[in-house]
């Protein structure tokens, strides 16, 4: 009897903590203007708050102003060590800088450096008009990889994120870009982690408050203008997950932070990346008209990897979406349909479906004896 009772008690305590995660999740919400997370590995949306409304994005901007510079680099247009001379527009910069001078010699890794790691006006500019000749043409460049990217509220009007009118990204695309980025450049997250950088004898620090602050964390820029707020794009590793933020337009420093740090730990806390269907998993099995036998195992193509509310495996949908019926002979290997899997309406992740047999046609007094039973309804 008393153990039925701690039984009971026990599943009770379960029901209630699910129940809880399940509204806090639901409930959670930010003081930024606009936000975004996601999981960096599957591109999924784990929290939204008007995430394709346009805004001015401010420093973020330099998030593809070093895309560009890195795919220069990597494609050997340009070399780290060659140098730059700064022209006079660079040199007139405002804002963060890294004080460079007219006509000093610079190499490209110091200025990417100083983008990364200072958030350098003036290095936006030498880099855009090492590479491009000017701003103006750089800018198009950026609205190009914009388009390549599939970022559909943003455009560019310049290097740094300096108020211009038409300059603006939504936070969707910002994390959509800096997904982007470390997946095509890893390089970044080393760049973004230099805590301190010393140019032209003048010492400054890393502007990322979430370094050394928030575990796991690794980049990746802050970004203020008066009309912009505070912002900042935060990402983070933790137990072999990766979660990317995107804060828009908070009132100041502490709030940034504090929305940034809420917002990564809603990720790591709430959800998991979980493997919800293994490849060559066996999904069931599918009639087979004239076959030598009756019916054939079916299975899965691929993994399906997604991140999911924790404890909530049980609650996924496998829904089976057949092209067509299986007529012998079929060979092992044939696509058949497409396996969808979706929580709470929300599609997860799809694979196909595949023939996991050969299936020859049956003989002639087989099928005749088939078709003869079937009269009978036998």
């Amino acid at each position: 009897m008393k153990k039925n009772k701690h039984c009971i008690v026990i599943l009770l305590i379960i029901i209630f903590a699910t129940a809880y995660c399940g509204q806090a999740i639901a409930s959670f919400d930010i003081s930024a203007e606009s936000a975004i997370l996601i999981e960096a590995s599957t591109g999924q949306v784990v929290f939204e708050k008007n995430a394709d409304t346009p805004m001015p994005p401010a420093s973020i901007t330099k998030l593809m102003t070093l895309f560009i510079a890195l795919d220069s680099l990597e494609k050997g247009e340009i070399k780290w060590d060659d140098e730059v001379v700064v022209s006079e527009d660079a040199w007139r910069m405002d804002g963060s800088q890294m004080f460079l001078a007219i006509g000093q010699k610079v190499s490209i890794g110091d200025l990417i450096t100083g983008i990364s790691v200072v958030s350098a006006n003036d290095a936006c500019i030498s880099i855009a008009e090492h590479l491009y000749g000017s701003e103006g043409a750089f800018s198009e460049a950026m609205n190009r990889k914009a388009k390549e990217l599939g970022l559909t509220n943003s455009h560019f009007n310049n290097s740094n994120g300096l108020p211009s009118d038409n300059h603006y990204m939504s936070a969707r695309d910002i994390a959509i870009l800096a997904q982007q980025l470390i997946e095509s450049h890893p390089r970044i997250l080393e760049l973004e982690t230099i805590r301190e950088f010393t140019f032209n004898n003048i010492l400054q620090y890393n502007r990322n408050p979430l370094l050394g602050v928030y575990p796991g964390a690794d980049g990746l820029k802050t970004g203020w203008t008066e009309e912009a707020g505070y912002c900042l794009v935060g990402t983070a590793l933790q137990n072999e997950m990766r979660m990317i933020s995107v804060v828009l337009k908070t009132e100041n420093e502490e709030e940034r932070l504090k929305s940034s740090r809420e917002l990564l730990s809603h990720g790591f806390r709430n959800y998991e990346k979980a493997t919800i269907m293994w490849a060559n998993s066996l999904i069931g099995e599918r009639p087979v008209k004239d076959g030598k036998q009756l019916t054939v195992p079916i299975i899965a193509k691929d993994n399906i990897i997604a991140v999911i509310p924790i404890g909530s495996r049980d609650e996924i949908e496998k829904t089976p979406e057949y092209i067509k019926d299986l007529q012998a002979p079929i060979t092992k290997g044939d696509v058949i349909g497409t396996l969808k899997l979706s929580l709470n309406g929300k599609l997860l992740g799809q694979t196909e479906i595949l023939v996991n047999q050969d299936v020859d046609r049956a003989g002639f007094f087989v099928r005749l004896f088939r078709w003869i039973a079937g009269l009978f309804g036998r």
